[in-house]
């Protein structure tokens, strides 16, 4: 376990959030934290309240919170990079439909597709939706444009062509309109963002994470008991590169407070297993054998849109005899909500994909709040558990080269 296992009971902590990828304004985490932690301290039987923060820096809030006798201070900040989102998520139609075609093809020509294929279906079933929908969106504006056509073509051929031509735009940008309700368009840029490179990172993520970077080495100068970082969906691997710089850059002199590192419904292999991914295998590699470090991964395979209970650095062919992290834990959904709660949300695949950081009505072993405001640190929470009897580590990537 981490070197700080043993320390006593924290009382402050720093707490570095990194989305998944995202467009929308960070003032959503807040509002998600602030309401869903009231409903789980109601449940639980502690106090906690939230308040915003003022003044620059990333965006964040307050929490106060007494559980089990102790009173807890935490500061939460988002480490935003939904505005590199936002621009990588083209406007156009057309650009999406070539996404579409170069991001099928360098998963499948890599062999990528095949071997998470060896994984849990869910997410591949979630990465082939969008591909199939904007495929059919582009199946059915032709055959109503064809019928358009068609029908008016005995007449005059030249008035028919036209209002057929305008009927299939304006239905593939109607689709695109609506995509709040079926979420194509969004997947694919999620997709095509992380396969654009071929698994390696772009610039401007990469720039970004290395003022992740910083600001983290800042908070471990700092009087605190623990800094956490959460990395949730496709955070979890910029997690995994940021913690790994987080370290090499102070190897020797070990951390004061503890380091925690929670990735929760990871979907790294979708980028690790990719042929030009060697820093995020090697960040993978590193991460893993770390004294310094608490690691711990939860997922549940409740959860469609994640690899549930499949061990990143195992499945992507990095793990070494020295391997230490991470410790992969299930939340169990079945068992930690309701059957009524269950039933209410086992359809609503992009909402459970957020419930690790909402309230559980049968709350088990992980319960985010007490994890980012309760007195015990991550090492403490989770000292002497072991990985999941489901877990899958055994190595499947085709791609699995690391930097020498």
């Amino acid at each position: 376990m981490n070197s700080h296992e043993n320390q006593e009971q924290v009382k402050r902590r720093r707490v570095f959030y990194i989305p998944g990828y995202d467009p929308i304004h960070p003032r959503r985490y807040r509002e998600l934290y602030r309401s869903e932690g009231a409903t789980q301290s109601a449940l639980s039987g502690y106090q906690i309240s939230v308040s915003a923060e003022m003044g620059d820096g990333p965006f964040g809030w307050h929490v106060h919170s007494e559980q089990d006798g102790t009173k807890v201070e935490t500061q939460i900040q988002v480490l935003v990079w939904s505005d590199i989102v936002r621009d990588s998520m083209s406007n156009s139609v057309v650009a999406t439909y070539v996404q579409l075609v170069r991001t099928a093809w360098i998963y499948l020509a890599s062999g990528t597709f095949g071997r998470l294929m060896r994984l849990r279906k869910g997410p591949v079933i979630a990465a082939l939706y969008p591909f199939a929908m904007l495929v059919f969106q582009l199946a059915a504006a032709l055959a109503i444009a064809w019928g358009i056509w068609k029908g008016g073509s005995q007449f005059f051929d030249l008035f028919a062509i036209a209002p057929a031509i305008l009927t299939f735009c304006l239905l593939l940008r109607w689709f695109q309109k609506i995509d709040n309700k079926l979420f194509a368009y969004y997947l694919m840029h999620d997709y095509a963002y992380s396969a654009s490179l071929k698994g390696e990172t772009p610039a401007a993520l990469r720039k970004r994470m290395t003022e992740f970077t910083e600001l983290i080495r800042q908070a471990l100068a700092t009087d605190v008991d623990e800094v956490l970082v959460v990395g949730h969906s496709s955070g979890a691997h910029i997690g995994v590169s940021v913690l790994a710089d987080v370290i090499r850059s102070a190897p020797d002199t070990g951390f004061r407070p503890a380091l925690s590192f929670l990735s929760l419904g990871q979907v790294v292999p979708m980028v690790s297993f990719l042929p030009n991914a060697k820093e995020l295998r090697t960040d993978l590699q590193f991460l893993s054998v770390q004294y310094n470090l608490t690691w711990v991964d939860v997922s549940a395979p409740g959860d469609g849109c994640s690899f549930a209970l499949c061990d990143p650095v195992g499945v992507s062919g990095v793990a070494t005899e020295s391997k230490k992290w991470p410790l992969v834990l299930s939340a169990a959904f079945t068992q930690t909500l309701s059957p009524e709660r269950w039933q209410a949300l086992r359809w609503r695949f992009f909402r459970l994909h957020f419930q690790y950081l909402c309230a559980f009505d049968r709350v088990g072993a992980y319960d985010y709040f007490r994890i980012t405001a309760g007195p015990q640190s991550l090492a403490q929470r989770f000292r002497g558990r072991n990985s999941s009897k489901s877990r899958i580590d055994i190595a499947v990537s085709k791609h699995r080269t690391v930097m020498l």
